[in-house]
């Protein structure tokens, strides 16, 4: 019995050697994997930060001039801490009150309502106002007919932001007057025309619409009954709520499931557009300066979606307007009628004529510019090009398809149709230009 003890100690010893063994061993696999993990999450932090950093490199080469880069240099003589870079077009009192330091504190929302107006559509103006100011919009007006002071009889008039400028349009107002920096605390910014019957529409319900969807650009459908609709998707669906895309086989464009650009997808019209605060950022950055009647731009306003186009830009079909088609800048068939000198030679002009023939020089002037900045800037790359060319590789691919079934009629019978071949190399141009 004797003998045995030592044994059993030893047994004991070696079994105690055996689970420490163990125990450090599993120590070390589970300091392994905490340490792999830690590893890995460095790694994806730094990688983003890299990512993030060569990001805001290429947004700062596309977005610097000259002018930038000297106003820049110009405030390193103030502390960073004074500097406001950004205002906005709220009234402020001249001194402060009990009242208004109260609804200064009030946290609420903020959006903007802009329309050029005259003073021939006051009456409808009005309207629009007053369904907007019940959802506590910023209402401001561009004056083109110079004609302020017939506003003021209007009680929300003097709420109101007034610019006044003789025969200029809605893009040389929203240009000069709507900065991104002075426009910055609105969520959302409604560039509206004055001709837009809003019987049928709701502010507060629409954006209720935007915010759910995600639409970053977008409009309110147009009554089928309105006048001067352009493009089809604009049209009210009645039993939608809304639409991202449309589908018509009819006209010069035809628009189907591969259509994924402007007119058919990811589009909005010039007359009743409305924006995030983000994808105006963008906007006005693409509205020319000399261009003033904006022809072209809807087309290209689809690159400010913050993604991609065919989800972030919608019509909304629940709330919709009537597009009146009044033509008020230049009046409707207006016709001008200067005197020479000895007053006797009359010459008339045409006015709206002449605003379109600018409009349409503007259009190619427009096209020649994008071309010409996507051409040169060799750091953008168009986020839309890779879907136009894999669907332009994917017709390539079934027009082979169908030479080679011509070849060998006991090939596979799957081949495309030449009707379908021919229907999307149709789609596949149309979306390319």
């Amino acid at each position: 019995m004797r003998e045995s003890k030592p044994w059993r100690n030893l047994l004991k010893k070696r079994h105690i050697l055996f689970d420490w063994e163990l125990s450090r061993f599993k120590m070390k696999s589970f300091m392994g994997v905490v340490c792999t993990i830690m590893l890995y999450i460095v790694y994806r932090t730094t990688n983003y930060q890299y990512l993030e950093t060569e990001l805001d490199s290429k947004l700062y080469r596309f977005y610097t001039s000259k002018e930038t880069v000297s106003a820049s240099t110009s405030l390193k003589g103030l502390p960073r801490g004074i500097i406001e870079a950004k205002s906005d077009l709220e009234l402020k009192p001249l001194w402060s009150t009990s009242s208004s330091k109260s609804e200064a504190n009030i946290s609420t929302t903020h959006n903007l309502l802009a329309i050029p107006v005259g003073l021939k559509q006051k009456r409808n103006v009005n309207t629009i106002v007053q369904k907007f100011l019940q959802e506590n919009f910023t209402i401001v007006l561009f004056h083109y007919d110079g004609m302020l002071d017939g506003w003021q009889d209007l009680e929300w008039s003097n709420n109101a932001i007034h610019v006044v400028a003789q025969n200029q349009t809605k893009w040389w107002f929203a240009k000069r007057f709507l900065h991104p920096a002075a426009v910055s605390i609105y969520d959302y910014i409604f560039l509206w025309d004055e001709d837009l019957g809003v019987q049928h529409f709701n502010p507060r319900r629409y954006l209720d619409i935007v915010r759910t969807e995600g639409f970053e650009i977008s409009q309110p459908a147009l009554d089928p009954n309105s006048t001067g609709i352009h493009h089809r998707i604009t049209v009210r669906k009645r039993t939608s709520k809304f639409h991202r895309r449309v589908y018509d086989s009819r006209g010069s464009v035809k628009c189907s499931d591969t259509s994924n650009g402007p007119p058919c997808s990811g589009f909005v019209e010039g007359m009743a557009p409305v924006f995030s605060r983000a994808a105006w950022h963008c906007a006005w950055h693409l509205i020319q300066n000399d261009l003033v009647h904006g022809w072209g731009m809807d087309i290209k306003l689809g690159y400010c979606a913050q993604g991609d186009r065919s989800k972030k830009v919608g019509i909304v079909d629940r709330e919709y307007v009537v597009h009146q088609g009044i033509q008020s800048l230049g009046g409707p068939s207006a016709k001008k009628t200067p005197y020479d000198s000895d007053l006797t030679k009359r010459h008339t002009v045409d006015m709206r004529a002449e605003i379109r023939r600018q409009s349409t020089m503007e259009l190619k002037t427009f096209k020649q510019r994008w071309e010409k900045a996507a051409k040169d800037d060799t750091n953008w790359v168009d986020p839309f090009f890779r879907r136009k060319r894999r669907r332009k590789q994917r017709t390539i691919g079934s027009t082979d398809s169908e030479s080679h079934h011509r070849l060998c009629p006991t090939c596979a019978t799957s081949a495309t149709t030449p009707a379908t071949t021919t229907k999307n190399l149709e789609e596949t141009a149309i979306m390319e230009q």
